[in-house]
């Protein structure tokens, strides 16, 4: 049996809090990236990991040490180091003559390979060679798409989760104004995808809104799409399935109309209004004869007694 997948009971306190965040959750830790060198890994492969790195952080492990491995014919090696590092995205670099400059992105699901989609880097532009300000480390992106092939191609759409899943960051509760600093583009067009980042800048408009300037911040990338791995129909919806105490309880007799206003029904059972207690007033006290009319008819008297 392999040594990560024995049970092994905690010794010290320091084992268990840490096998404790590793528990499944209701609601789960933000998503790690494992960014992973081939063997044959090139300069430019090397610098683009370096720079992804940098803006993942610190929601990522670099790997710096060469490790020879083919994700797409063995995934053994990944669903290790996932186990390892307790990272469910992961991002490998390789290059050859067949297919140089080779990014491999992709997912896990259950510490098994979910997706896999290989891009090929036709142009790059480092963090290094944009002399600008950046962004302070472990900041949110925004991340916008453009391109109708993003919606249209099931390969592209595929691609459009992965990149979601591996830029968004943690989930935050609110947000500020002034924390919205950092923008990465994606443009899918005549089968390339380019990806920007930009550092948003907010100046004086004379107004309460400021105007908003983007300022290229690198890293830079053009890449082409190679092969696919994608899971399949059943796969992928059970890995979407959510916990039933995360799904939100159906509330009874409520509705709401088009402009939102919630509308309530109340059962009750049928009242007897003729039993109403009322306020005791004399102008409200029944004479002798509504008291007959009510009854049927006079009553007789009664004689008095001699």
């Amino acid at each position: 049996m392999d040594a990560l997948e024995r049970v092994v009971k905690p010794k010290t306190k320091r084992a268990k809090r840490f096998l404790e965040k590793r528990e499944p959750k209701l609601n789960e830790n933000t998503k790690n990236a494992m960014l992973i060198k081939g063997g044959n890994a090139n300069l430019t492969v090397t610098e683009v990991l370096k720079d992804i790195y940098a803006v993942k952080k610190p929601f990522a492990v670099l790997y710096k040490r060469k490790n020879i491995t083919r994700p797409f014919e063995d995934q053994t090696s990944l669903e290790f180091f996932s186990k390892k590092s307790d990272c469910s995205l992961f991002l490998f670099g390789s290059h050859n003559k067949k297919r140089p400059n080779n990014l491999i992105i992709g997912r896990m699901f259950d510490y098994h390979v979910l997706d896999m989609i290989e891009l090929g880097i036709e142009k790059f532009v480092s963090l290094k060679d944009i002399k600008n300000s950046k962004c302070p480390e472990g900041t949110k992106p925004m991340l916008i798409f453009a391109g109708d092939v993003f919606d249209v191609n099931e390969e592209y759409r595929r691609l459009k989760s992965l990149l979601i899943d591996f830029f968004r960051g943690p989930t935050v509760p609110s947000i500020r104004l002034a924390g919205l600093e950092y923008v990465l583009h994606f443009t899918a067009v005549d089968g390339k995808i380019y990806m920007r980042s930009y550092k948003v800048l907010l100046k004086k408009s004379g107004c309460k809104i400021p105007r908003i300037e983007l300022e290229e911040m690198g890293p830079s990338l053009d890449l082409v799409m190679r092969r696919t791995h994608l899971a399949s129909d059943d796969l992928y919806k059970l890995s979407l399935k959510q916990p039933k105490g995360l799904k939100p309880k159906k509330k009874k007799n409520i509705s709401h109309d088009v402009f939102g206003t919630t509308y309530g029904r109340i059962h009750m059972q049928k009242q007897d209004l003729s039993k109403l207690q009322t306020r005791k007033m004399k102008g409200l006290k029944k004479r002798p004869a509504e008291k007959s009319a009510e009854d049927g008819g006079a009553t007789p008297k009664k004689s008095k007694s001699a």
